[in-house]
Parts: structure tokens; C-alpha cells; sequence
């Protein structure tokens, strides 16, 4: 039985894909208390900021994997060509 790299690539792809769905959830669970946080202190400039930050750096965690999904798909398109 052999396992070639492009069905281990692919396997990979598959359970990142996977994991992308469960880091959009994490995101939206994540984003609820910034955002009540941000209600909660009155709309503060100081509030308003760390609101920013935080719901970017949840953003930036959920967009950079698909990026890089997105990405990978050629490099396993042309490994199970050859």
C-alpha cells in the first residue's frame, strides 16, 4: 500500500478545511464579548480601541488559514498531476 505525498496533501487540506470551519466559530464565539465589553464601558474612546484590536486580531486568525488554503490548492493540483 503506498501513500504517495499528494494524498497525504490532500488528507492535510481536507482537515484544514476542517479546521477553518471550527476557527470561523471560535471567531464569532470570540467576537460576542468584545463586543459587549465595548457596550459595557459606554463607548469610551479607550473601549472602542481595545474593541478594534481585538476583533482584528480574531479576524486576522481567521482569514490568514484561508489564505493559505487558498493557496495550497495548486501546489496539490500539480503534485497529483505529476
Amino acid at each position: 500500500m503506498s501513500i504517495t505525498l499528494a494524498s497525504i496533501l490532500e488528507w492535510f487540506l481536507r482537515f484544514g478545511a476542517f479546521a477553518v470551519i471550527a476557527n470561523e466559530i471560535r471567531g464569532l464565539i470570540l467576537a460576542a464579548p468584545v463586543i459587549y465589553g465595548m457596550y459595557q464601558a459606554g463607548g469610551s474612546l479607550m473601549a472602542i480601541w481595545l474593541g478594534i484590536c481585538s476583533l482584528g486580531g480574531i479576524a486576522l486568525s481567521v482569514i490568514v488559514p484561508m489564505i493559505v488554503a487558498k493557496r495550497m490548492r495548486p501546489v496539490v493540483a500539480r503534485l497529483k498531476a505529476a
